[in-house]
């Protein structure tokens, strides 16, 4: 059976910054961390993305950078990174990117890119397969999920989960409903639905034999994680950032939620517990477990390496990681 109360939430204090924003202020970040402990080659790989200000021109009427970068990087001690690969959103004719998701599968590695497609202004993910995470070639893309093809408004931020032989893929949507011609005319005017307040981002997940393909559901009959109650903490969004076993034959996820959008950027934690990965259950619905966003985390070398977007008092948010003896109550 899943656990069904939070554990403790672990201490950040003796936290390493990872990569730190390319200015302090506001609206520069680096973050959005996905990582995987590469055991065949005893290294930690990290992707992350760069982010700017929505217009950094003069009066404020410059270019629209937004996620403007998104990397590839290896660790030996999972704190410090080097870049192996990365692709700036102008590689992708897109408005912006945001986070990435990276498994190491049957030899190779499969890289899931999430970006607002420049054909729709809606979010989309796609897939590369290498030998290695520094021949990762865009010009050999496949389309893995996209807002028509799963009918909704958008679909981002993948969570890549090896499971009984294939791949799962938890994911972002931004769930459709009836638009008038005004809201409809507003929902991806600015390519960013999620800031418009229109609808509500819950997790939905799609199956793949190999990272590739994938089939899911149409509409709400893919969402396994829905969002909270009309006046709770994640009211707007929930957002399945990490799945881990939790020790008694079930599964914990880490998710960001949001009251609504003006928390958009400024996501928190919270817990859910699922006995198959399809039905989940809050363990947080009263607030959050953690102020911090797109938290993941993976056990290596006997420790747990928690990784996560942070914001700074100056408004700008950074990549950190906190090493752990123990992590929700379970042992690496």
């Amino acid at each position: 059976m899943p656990i069904t109360t939070p554990p403790a939430a672990p201490d950040l204090s003796g936290s390493a910054l990872v990569r730190a924003p390319e200015r302090p202020e506001p609206g520069y970040w680096a973050g959005c961390p996905s990582v995987r402990y590469d055991p065949g080659h005893d290294r930690f790989l990290l992707t992350y993305r760069e982010r700017r200000p929505r217009d950094t021109g003069p009066a404020g009427g410059g270019h629209q950078d937004r996620g403007w970068r998104c990397a590839v990087a290896e660790s030996r001690d999972g704190v410090e990174f080097r870049d192996l690969w990365s692709v700036e959103r102008a590689d992708l004719g897109s408005p912006s990117m945001e986070r990435f998701a990276l498994l190491p599968r049957d030899g190779g590695y499969l890289l899931h890119l999430s970006y607002v497609d420049p054909a729709d202004n809606r979010w989309r993910i796609d897939a590369l397969r290498a030998d290695s995470p520094e021949d990762f070639d865009l010009a050999t893309r496949t389309p893995v999920l996209t807002a028509a093809g799963t009918g909704t408004e958008g679909v981002k931020d993948p969570y890549l989960l090896e499971h009984d032989g294939g791949v799962r893929l938890f994911a972002t949507v931004s769930r459709t409903r009836a638009f008038t011609a005004e809201e409809r005319d507003r929902a991806h005017a600015t390519a960013d639905i999620h800031t418009t307040g229109l609808t509500v981002q819950p997790t939905a997940l799609a199956d793949s034999p190999d990272g590739l393909r994938f089939t899911a559901p149409p509409g709400r009959a893919a969402e396994v994680l829905d969002v909270g109650t009309d006046t709770a903490w994640d009211a707007y969004e929930s957002r399945i950032t990490a799945v881990l076993p939790d020790g008694t034959g079930g599964w914990l996820a880490l998710y960001d939620g949001s009251a609504d959008a003006a928390g958009n950027y400024e996501e928190r934690c919270g817990l859910a517990a699922s006995a198959d990965l399809r039905t989940w259950r809050r363990l947080t619905p009263d607030g959050p477990w953690l102020d911090v966003r797109y938290a993941d985390v993976v056990a290596a070398r006997g420790h747990w390496y928690l990784y996560y977007e942070q914001t700074r008092a100056d408004g700008a948010h950074e990549l950190r990681v906190v090493v752990l003896d123990e992590f929700a109550g379970l042992r690496p």
